[in-house]
């Protein structure tokens, strides 16, 4: 760790004081340092100290993009950085307003767009670097356009420009042209899925559960329970927010309040402890199971009296 932060140091002061070639490796090779250091928070326990810390990373690697603007882990992780912090430090701040102040609800969805439009921003550009002018190809036809992406290492910029796009369009559901791009997460999703179906233990899978609850219309409650399912099984059960997202898309719009409720229950029985690297989201994950089941007879008006055996899957 000692010799990390001295090497840190070091290129920091090369940024600085030299010339225009040392200054560029110096800049790749922090931009490296910091897109392989996402762990870091991913492990953490303190969900305000986090969110305190992102702000001034997130600076840094825009600081750093502007010296190496075709750095590909730069990119990706500036992507996830600002989708990141926009879904959890401010999203969720103008869920928990909405109650009391529906202006100020509004501003902080506008605010979450915008950093939702920047992250999108970011994984296009690290998409490009290899695959020029994809951006404006997904625009048009998204399914064609992203059929040239054929390399299981663009998993990750297209799963997360399918997180930064689709939490967009989450936040603008009275935008009718945002609502219209949803063919490009589906494209974006689609594509990750058929290059590493199993990346990242079922998170493709759970974003396609997550996703369920954004889209208009009637879900299909099939589709994602073996979504559902297929995460679980990937992921040996140790994500909270799979459980949660499942109660969101699943049950709630049946207003079945007993499997809602106990697939929040599913969510709490998960210990972040056990757990490391997916301590902070498993903390997050239970935080709003919590906040769900405070306001249940708020979000749940009636009760179903069949179930449906499904909480008991594991």
């Amino acid at each position: 760790m000692k010799g990390e932060k001295f090497c840190v140091a070091a290129l920091l002061i090369a940024v600085l004081f030299q010339g225009c070639s040392i200054r560029r490796f110096a800049v790749n090779r922090m931009g490296d340092a910091l897109a392989s250091g996402g762990s870091t928070y991913q492990s953490d326990d303190d969900v305000q100290l986090v969110g305190d810390a992102l702000p001034f990373a997130l600076k840094l690697m825009e600081s750093l993009l502007e010296e190496a603007p075709r750095h590909r882990g730069l990119l990706q992780t500036a992507c996830q950085g600002f989708a990141t912090y926009s879904y959890v430090y401010v999203q969720r701040e103008a869920e928990l307003t909405a109650g009391a102040d529906l202006r100020q609800a509004a501003a902080l969805r506008r605010r979450a767009g915008r950093f939702y439009q920047r992250a999108s921003r970011y994984c296009l550009r690290g998409l490009e670097v290899s695959y020029p002018r994809i951006g404006d190809k997904l625009l048009k036809e998204p399914r064609q356009a992203i059929a040239v992406v054929n390399r299981k290492r663009d998993v990750p910029l297209l799963y997360w420009s399918a997180v930064a796009l689709g939490l967009r369009v989450s936040v603008s559901k009275n935008n009718v042209a945002m609502v219209a791009r949803i063919p490009e997460v589906e494209a974006l999703i689609e594509r990750a899925l058929a290059l590493d179906e199993s990346w990242s233990e079922g998170a493709l899978h759970e974003f396609h559960v997550t996703f369920a609850s954004a889209k208009p219309g009637s879900p299909d409650y099939d589709v994602i329970r073996k979504h559902y399912l297929r995460a679980l099984e990937l992921s040996g059960g140790k994500r909270a927010g799979l459980h949660v997202a499942y109660a969101e898309a699943a049950w709630l719009p049946k207003q079945n309040r007993a499997e809602f409720q106990a697939f929040l229950d599913k969510a709490l029985a998960v210990d972040p402890d056990l757990h490391e690297k997916e301590r902070l989201p498993n903390l997050l994950a239970r935080q709003r199971a919590q906040w769900l089941l405070e306001r249940l007879d708020e979000v749940v008006l009636e009760s179903e009296s069949q179930p449906t055996g499904e909480k008991n899957e594991k």
